[in-house]
């Protein structure tokens, strides 16, 4: 594929092998390395130092931060973000002098998720939509759709929403009945079937209005929310 032909940028210090499918509008920065076979969605951007490799699939507007190597067997689907330094691997039981192949298992991604810096997914699991990996984290089992994970071994700790905000509980729903809001948006979340959460105010494949493309611009700060949820459980206290 010669330059002009191509609809997706490249940098000078990185390589893309042939035959390599690359969607439009993807940037592939400084020193990155796309194997022969991969596919790579449109409107992507893979920062310095990532590697795909020939069996792994990215799909469109995946965001991944730098040092990250993308194994083969691992699928990710639309808009998920992967943080600096994410690890994700394909064998379980891996020695230098056994060759297993044959044997990758593969690791999923679903959409919307996000997996926090220097978190590591054992491979094998699949990590629901718009599931949230805490930095650090170490997830050894799947993660329901919403779920927030974070420690060793990864545990769900709450929930997040679409726009990246831990949910609230709205008043008189329990936890086990499950009502939530996100404090961002006002979308209300209820539980769904195999353990995680759906919105009921926008189609789950549907992208977030206002946005570009899908993108929209954050309106409150996360730490912002979490003070705020810590002053009503102090005013609570006092009550």
């Amino acid at each position: 594929m010669t330059a002009p032909e191509r609809r997706f940028f490249v940098h000078a210090s990185a390589w893309v092998d042939e035959p390599a499918t690359v969607g439009e509008g993807t940037q592939i920065w400084h020193f990155c390395h796309v194997a022969a076979g991969a596919r790579i969605g449109r409107g992507c951007v893979l920062g310095q130092n990532v590697y795909v490799a020939g069996g792994a699939v990215l799909g469109d507007g995946v965001r991944v931060q730098n040092n990250v190597s993308i194994y083969d067997g691992v699928v990710i689907e639309d808009d998920v973000f992967l943080g600096p330094s994410a690890v994700l691997t394909n064998v379980s039981n891996p020695r230098a002098a056994v060759d297993r192949r044959a044997f990758y298992e593969p690791t999923r991604i679903r959409r919307g998720a996000t997996v926090g810096a220097n978190a590591t997914l054992v491979c094998g699991v699949t990590i629901g939509r718009h599931a949230f990996v805490g930095a650090g984290a170490v997830v050894t089992r799947d993660v329901p759709d919403y779920a927030l994970v974070v420690g060793v071994s990864a545990r769900r700790t709450g929930w997040m929403g679409r726009h990246g905000h831990r949910l609230v509980a709205v008043e008189g729903s329990g936890e086990g009945e499950g009502l939530w809001r996100c404090p961002e948006s006002g979308y209300r979340y209820v539980r769904a079937a195999g353990g995680g959460l759906r919105c009921l105010d926008l189609d789950e494949d549907a992208p977030l209005p206002g946005g570009d493309g899908g993108r929209v611009v954050g309106v409150r700060p996360y730490r912002e929310e979490g003070a705020a949820r810590g002053a009503v459980r102090e005013d609570k206290g006092h009550g």
